[in-house]
């Protein structure tokens, strides 16, 4: 792979809050190799002179379901796993044409999809996967409707399995489904926290696994270096999972700033996904949400802004996820927009990239641009600290997209 300089880029490096004039990038092979202000001699390399365009690093998104091309979730069990892997193929490589060079999966996408990314089978972002999320009978990951008065759910390695979630009461079942994921080489595990909207059975406000259950999850994924992230909404499930050592809460919406200062005296991170709320709002029924869910998602949605404030007055680490589900992925690029109503371009865009890397334990590799980084790039029309609305229209503002040492999308003259 020949050599790439970017010269006269005006630069976001992931952390610093405003674009740097004048700088050149030198990639070799899928890393980034040199990064000046002044000329950078690279005989034989591509040279591409970006007059000023913004090089950014590949944006990351932190919560993100591949697989989840229903939004009536209790219908995934009736598709073929090979019909579900074409949907979750089309969605990562719709993902990485609006930037996203990497994403977190919050449960579906599992080993298989990671290596079909790694070996170009799929054109999608890097891959960082929970495989099948945790959840107690009638949690957010039970999905069988109200009426079903029998266990429903499948058995696989004597676990109660659906597609997206092993069904586990106690501590055993809990220790052996984190075990089964983590041999499966999940990057975290994930576990429901409180109630959720898609799932049929449980109200927003109910509290899922025991203490002892959810310190059993955070022990296995830290004995292999790993760690637990937990859907939660309300401040007492938030407060219980942060306190028993969970490192990543979703969604968080009804967080208030007592919550949110154990978040920050815990070193946890939050990951509001405010766009899936709108999105079901405006589609949720066209695209088989059940009417339940469509009840539930109201009050959520409702808090959704505020949460970032309270999280912005505590200090707390913010990462940036989407959530989507069914035929609503393309509006991924919204949150841009919806945060933008309470957040500066930096502290969105921060979180989208070095903050999100550091949520990843990819600090210095991804997310940033720097000697020795994965050479990870998104080149943008506009300046998007002062306006990252422009983010909202990929296809419009995104001139080029490169993961890898290797371009995605070019639109550069």
């Amino acid at each position: 792979m020949a050599a790439i300089l970017f010269s006269g880029a005006a630069l976001f490096d992931g952390e610093t809050p405003a674009l740097k004039s004048g700088w050149n990038v030198l990639v070799e092979g899928d890393r980034i190799k040199e990064v000046a202000d002044k000329p950078i001699k690279a005989k034989g390399a591509r040279e591409i002179k970006l007059g000023g365009k913004a090089l950014l690093p590949g944006l990351i998104d932190a919560h993100f379901h591949a697989t989840l091309c229903e939004a009536n979730i209790a219908r995934l069990d009736l598709m073929p796993k090979t019909l579900l892997a074409q949907h979750a193929r089309v969605n990562l490589e719709a993902a990485l044409q609006r930037g996203f060079t990497t994403i977190r999966d919050a449960g579906g996408a599992d080993y298989g999809l990671a290596i079909a990314v790694e070996s170009g089978l799929i054109e999608g972002p890097r891959l960082f996967y929970a495989g099948k999320v945790l959840s107690p009978t009638g949690g957010h990951g039970d999905a069988r409707p109200l009426e079903s008065a029998t266990n429903a759910v499948a058995c696989t390695c004597c676990l109660g399995a659906t597609s997206f979630s092993h069904i586990v009461d106690g501590v055993d079942a809990v220790r052996r489904a984190a075990r089964e994921e983590l041999r499966r080489g999940a990057t975290q595990i994930k576990i429901m926290a409180s109630g959720g909207v898609a799932s049929p059975s449980d109200p927003i406000y109910v509290l899922q696994f025991s203490e002892e259950e959810i310190r059993a999850a955070v022990w296995e994924a830290q004995s292999w270096r790993r760690y637990v992230m937990a859907h939660a909404y309300t401040p007492e499930a938030i407060y219980r999972a942060v306190s028993y050592g969970v490192r990543s809460i979703e969604h968080a919406n009804l967080i208030d700033a007592r919550t949110a200062k154990l978040c920050t005296e815990k070193d946890a991170f939050v990951v509001p996904t405010l766009v899936t709320y709108e999105m079901l709002e405006k589609y949720g029924r066209e695209y088989g949400l059940p009417e339940v869910s469509i009840e539930k998602n109201k009050v959520v949605r409702e808090a959704g802004l505020k949460s970032l404030e309270v999280l912005k007055a505590a200090g707390t680490k913010v990462g940036f996820g989407t959530d989507l589900i069914g035929g609503m992925h393309p509006h991924q690029s919204h949150e841009f927009a919806i945060r933008a109503e309470v957040l500066s371009g930096y502290e969105v865009l921060r979180s989208a990239t070095a903050g999100n890397a550091e949520l990843l334990q990819m600090e210095g590799q991804l997310g940033c641009i720097r000697p020795g980084a994965f050479a990870d790039f998104i080149v943008v029309k506009g300046d998007p600290l002062k306006n990252v609305r422009l983010l909202d229209s990929p296809a419009k503002n995104i001139l080029a997209v490169m993961k890898g040492g290797k371009f995605f999308r070019e639109a550069l003259d």
